[in-house]
């Protein structure tokens, strides 16, 4: 990521995690960096966001979405399964980031199109080492589209 990289080009990324513990380690593992976190707690309000429903009409579409499987109300696996059918969405690269070790959940996801599947650690300094992995890779080697602003 350069320093010359405007607000209008600033990465953002939806955190959708339940747990208070997890979504305050993505943000402050993210801190430090150029990329900007939005942390929702549950499905409906998540759906609401990625479609700029009510409080969210003007919000940006995110440029990677760390997914848990396990939500309250509409969980990860009904959204993803959403988010993969939306022509406005799909394009946006959804990492599963679950406690979940389930075969089943693993091969859905994958069913499903998420981008990859991770299995976080309960340990909040490995969840912290395994976030910096992530951002090391989509936002220092993948090379991810700029959405055009309208």
């Amino acid at each position: 990521m350069t320093d010359a990289m405007t607000d209008e080009t600033q990465r953002l990324i939806l955190a959708i995690e339940d747990n208070p513990d997890h979504a305050r380690v993505i943000q402050q593992t993210l801190a430090a960096s150029t990329l900007e976190v939005v942390a929702i707690a549950n499905g409906e309000e998540a759906l609401a966001f990625l479609t700029r429903q009510g409080r969210y009409a003007t919000a940006r579409r995110p440029d990677l979405i760390l997914l848990d499987l396990n939500l309250p109300g509409r969980d990860g696996r009904a959204l993803l399964s959403l988010f993969k059918r939306d022509l406005a969405l799909r394009r946006i690269p959804i990492i599963v980031l679950t406690s979940s070790n389930s075969h089943d959940d693993i091969h859905t996801s994958y069913l499903n199109q998420s981008n990859c599947y991770v299995i976080k650690s309960e340990d909040l300094d490995q969840l912290a080492r395994i976030v910096k992995r992530i951002e090391d890779f989509w936002f220092g080697i993948v090379t991810l589209p700029i959405e055009l602003r309208r």
